[in-house]
C-alpha cells in the first residue's frame, strides 16, 4: 500500500488532453481504502493546469456509492452481493448456454474510449478468442468515428493531432470548428493565445460559447452558421481560396491527388449562395478565407502558421465524415498538413479515445489500427496470438447497429459492457433501454451503479483510474503511463483479471494475463508494422520519460510530427475527396420549429455517471437545462427557469429553461450528462453516417412547450433528484 504523503505521477481520468497530475494518498476515515488529493503537474499539454473535473477527480476514489462486491440479480429482481468465483462461473455457464442455443454472435461486447490501452486490446482479444464473437464495438463510435474515417481516406492514417499540441502556440491563425474547448478541455485554451494576440482565432459554432467569446475584442472571428450547414460553409471557404488564387499550388502539385475533382465541385459554392444557406455573411466568408491563407504564408505578407482543428460539433452528423473531409480539403488547398509551421487535426474527446480505437475494440479493426478484413493483418495478429487465422472472426456491427440488434431475432442475447453507460449515452436511448431489458444476460463492469449497471443481471466492480497501472494515448498520439496511486477496496478486481478468469473458464486459446505490462508487451508485438505501431515501446521506455508519439518502431525515437516527408497512402500523397451536401439533408431538417444540438458542460463529463457524484460539480449544474434564445422563448411563452417539455420524433425529455442570447433563435441546446427525464438522448434518433456509423447528435428537429405552472415545482424537484 502506498503511504499517505507519497505522491504518484499520473494523468487525469477525463478528456484526451490527459493533463498531468500528482495523486497523493491520504488517510481515509472509512478504513480499508486510501483517499487522495490531486495537484496539477507541469506537462506540455496542461502546464500545471487542471479543469474543475480534474481538480475534483479524487473525490470519486472513496465515494460512498463505490461498488465493492459483485452483484447478481436474484429471482425477485434484486441485485445482491455474491462471491467472485460463483459469479464468474455463472457468467461462463450462461455464455455457453446462450451461444449453444443462438450462435456465437448472440454474445456481444460494448467497450469504451476511457479504457486503458491494455484493457482495450485485451477486450478485443477476449471477444474474438474467448467469446468467439464478431460482435464488438465501443462508444468511440459516438465520438471520433467520422474524424477517423475522414483522416484515413485523406491521409491514410487517423491520429487526432498529427503534431504536438505545443505547435499551436506559435500559430497566428487557428480555425476551430465545432468544439467548445474552453468548457470541455479548459487547459487547451492557453495554446490559442498566439492566434488570439494576432487577431487570428476563428471559431465556428451556432452558439456564442465560451470558446467563441475568446474571439471578442479584436482577437478573431466568430462564425455562427445554421446548425447542420457546416459542410456548405467549408465549401464556401474553399471556393474563395480557389477563386482568389490563394491555394498553395506547389504543395498541391507535389503532395496531393484529386485537386481537379474537388475544385470542379467548388464552383457553385460562391459566398452569396453560401450565405443564403448558412446565414454567415458573404463578406465574413471572404475575410475568413483570406485570413486563413495569409496565416499559412511565410514572408513579410504572411503569418506564423495556420491550423484547422475540428471537433464533435461538425463530426456528430449523418454527414460527419464528408463535413470533416471538407475541412481537410480546405487544409490541403492551403498547404497546411505535413508542414513544420501549419497543419490539420481533430480534438479527440475521451480520455483514451485515441488508443481505444487503435487496438481492437472496434468492429472492423485488429491491433495496430489494422483492418480485420486484411489477410496480412489477420495472419500477423494470429501469429502473435498463437491461433489459426481462421479462428479470428470477421467484422462485426458498428455501435448503433449492434445496439439495435439487442433482443432481436437472430440478434444479441447477451451483452458485456465495459467503460460505457449506454442507457444514457447512446442515441435513441428509449429503444436502447428496451433492448437491454430484453437480453437474456447483461454483464456490466463498472465502479458505480450507473444507469446501465442498474439494469444488469451481473455487475462486476472494477478498478478506478488511480488504482491501476497501464497506458493511455493522448489526443497527440503520445503514449502515457497511468500509475497506481491508491489501494483499491478489497472486493474490486482489474478488468484484466476478470477477462483472464473468464477466458480460462471458457477454455480460450492464447494468453490472457492480469499483469498490464505483460499485455502491453503483447499489444506492442501485435501492433508491429501497423499504422499505430507501438512495437518499440515498453514500460521501461515510458517510465524513463520518453516522449512516445506513435508510430514508434524499435530503434526509433517516435514520430511527434506525421507527414513531414510523406502521407500514409502507398503513393505518399494526400487525397482530396470531392464532397457535397446530400440532396435529402435539407428535407431531413426542415420544416422544423427548432433544431436540437447536444453537447457538454464545463462541470460534467460524458453520461455524468462520475461527475454527477462529485458534490461540487453537481451543485454547479444539478439538472438538465435547455438553452434557448429569449425571442424564441417569448414566442413559446417560456420564461427563465420554467420547466419545459422537449419532444422529437423519437421521444420526450424534460428540462429547465435557460434563456440566453448566446444561441441562435432557431437552435436549442441540451447537455447529454443527465439521466431519466432529463436525458438528451431520449430525443436523438438512430440515423447514422454511411461511412463512419456516427449517429446524428447535432440537428434533431424538436418542439418545446412549457409545462403547466402547477407542475413546475414538482418537475424541478424531480430533475434535481434524478441528477
Amino acid at each position: 500500500m502506498r503511504q499517505a504523503g507519497d505522491g504518484q505521477h499520473t494523468h487525469c481520468p477525463y478528456c484526451a488532453l490527459q493533463c498531468a497530475m500528482t495523486v497523493t494518498p491520504t488517510a481515509s476515515p472509512g478504513g480499508g481504502h486510501d483517499g487522495a488529493t490531486v495537484t496539477g503537474r507541469d506537462f506540455p499539454t496542461n502546464r500545471g493546469g487542471l479543469c474543475r473535473k480534474g481538480w475534483s477527480a479524487a473525490e470519486l476514489l472513496d465515494h460512498p456509492d463505490r461498488l465493492r462486491a459483485p452483484l447478481v440479480r436474484d429471482a425477485g429482481g434484486v441485485l445482491r452481493e455474491a462471491a467472485w468465483d460463483d459469479v464468474l462461473h455463472l457468467v461462463a455457464d450462461r455464455v455457453r448456454s446462450i451461444q449453444a442455443q443462438h450462435g456465437r454472435d448472440a454474445v456481444a461486447v460494448f467497450g469504451g474510449g476511457g479504457l486503458t490501452n491494455e484493457k482495450a486490446y485485451t477486450l478485443g482479444k477476449f471477444a474474438r478468442l474467448a467469446l468467439r464473437t464478431s460482435r464488438i464495438d465501443y462508444n468511440g463510435r459516438f465520438c471520433m468515428s467520422s474524424a477517423a474515417a475522414a483522416g484515413n481516406r485523406a491521409f491514410g492514417v487517423d491520429r487526432g493531432l498529427p503534431f504536438p499540441l505545443e505547435d499551436l502556440d506559435a500559430a497566428s491563425v487557428v480555425l476551430l470548428l465545432g468544439s467548445n474547448a474552453a468548457d470541455t478541455m479548459p487547459p487547451f485554451i492557453q495554446h490559442l493565445r498566439g492566434a488570439q494576440a494576432a487577431g487570428g482565432l476563428i471559431v465556428v459554432d451556432p452558439r456564442r460559447s465560451a470558446t467563441a467569446r475568446l474571439t471578442e475584442q479584436g482577437r478573431g472571428i466568430h462564425l455562427q452558421p445554421t446548425p447542420g450547414t457546416d459542410l456548405v460553409l467549408l465549401l464556401g471557404l474553399a471556393h474563395v481560396v480557389v477563386a482568389e488564387g490563394l491555394e498553395d499550388r506547389r504543395y498541391l502539385e507535389s503532395r496531393t491527388d484529386g485537386y481537379d475533382d474537388v475544385t470542379r465541385g467548388l464552383a457553385r459554392w460562391w459566398p452569396e449562395r453560401v450565405q443564403g444557406i448558412t446565414g454567415v455573411p458573404a463578406a465574413t466568408i471572404r475575410a475568413t478565407a483570406r485570413l486563413l491563407a495569409k496565416g499559412s504564408r511565410s514572408g513579410a505578407d504572411g503569418g506564423a502558421g495556420t491550423y484547422i482543428l475540428t471537433g464533435r460539433g461538425i463530426e456528430q452528423h449523418a454527414d460527419g465524415t464528408d463535413t470533416t473531409t471538407a475541412a481537410i480539403n480546405l487544409a490541403l488547398l492551403l498547404g497546411l498538413p505535413g508542414t513544420a509551421h501549419s497543419g490539420y487535426g481533430t480534438l479527440t474527446g475521451q480520455g483514451n479515445g485515441q488508443g481505444g480505437r487503435e487496438h481492437g475494440q472496434k468492429a472492423d479493426q485488429l491491433p495496430g489500427y489494422r483492418k480485420i478484413t486484411d489477410p496480412a493483418a489477420r495472419a500477423h495478429v494470429a501469429a502473435v496470438w498463437g491461433v489459426p487465422e481462421a479462428s479470428i472472426p470477421g467484422p462485426g456491427l458498428p455501435a448503433v447497429e449492434l445496439l439495435a440488434s439487442l433482443g432481436e431475432p437472430d440478434g444479441v442475447r447477451c451483452l458485456f459492457v465495459h467503460g460505457a453507460n449506454i442507457a444514457v449515452s447512446a442515441p435513441n436511448a428509449p429503444r436502447v433501454i428496451d433492448g437491454l431489458r430484453s437480453l437474456d444476460l447483461l454483464v456490466v463492469s463498472d465502479f458505480f451503479l450507473s444507469e446501465t449497471a442498474a439494469m444488469a443481471d451481473v455487475v462486476l466492480p472494477v478498478l478506478q483510474w488511480a488504482e491501476e497501472e497501464g497506458t493511455v494515448t493522448s489526443l497527440e498520439g503520445r503514449v502515457l503511463r497511468r500509475r497506481a496511486a491508491v489501494t483499491p477496496p478489497a472486493g474490486v478486481r482489474s478488468e484484466l483479471w476478470i477477462m483472464q478468469e473468464l477466458a480460462r473458464l471458457l477454455e480460450a486459446p492464447s494468453l490472457f494475463s492480469d499483469d498490464p505490462s505483460t499485455m502491453f508487451d503483447e499489444l506492442a508485438r501485435a501492433s508491429a508494422g501497423g499504422i499505430a505501431d507501438y512495437s518499440g515501446l515498453d514500460y521501461g521506455v515510458l517510465d524513463a520519460g520518453a516522449a512516445a508519439y506513435w508510430p514508434y518502431p524499435p530503434g526509433s525515437g517516435g514520430t511527434p510530427r506525421l507527414f513531414l516527408d510523406s502521407f500514409c497512402h502507398p503513393t505518399g500523397r494526400a487525397v482530396l475527396v470531392p464532397v457535397g451536401p446530400r440532396s435529402d439533408a435539407a428535407a431531413a431538417r426542415f420544416p422544423a420549429p427548432l433544431l436540437l444540438a447536444t453537447g457538454r458542460l464545463l462541470e460534467h463529463y460524458q453520461s455524468g455517471a462520475q461527475t454527477r457524484r462529485v458534490s461540487e460539480l453537481l451543485a454547479a449544474q444539478p439538472a438538465a437545462r435547455l438553452q434557448l434564445h429569449p425571442a424564441t422563448a417569448q414566442d413559446l411563452g417560456v420564461r427563465q427557469d420554467d420547466a419545459v417539455v422537449v419532444t422529437s420524433a423519437h421521444g420526450e425529455a424534460h428540462a429547465l429553461a435557460d434563456l440566453t442570447a448566446d444561441i441562435r433563435p432557431d437552435t436549442v441546446f441540451l447537455a447529454f450528462h443527465y439521466a431519466g427525464a432529463g436525458s438528451a438522448n431520449r430525443l436523438t434518433g438512430s440515423s447514422t453516417d454511411p461511412v463512419s456509423g456516427m449517429p446524428e447528435f447535432k440537428t434533431t428537429p424538436v418542439r418545446v412547450r412549457p409545462l403547466h405552472a402547477a407542475t413546475h415545482h414538482v418537475l424541478t424537484s424531480r430533475l434535481e433528484a434524478i441528477a
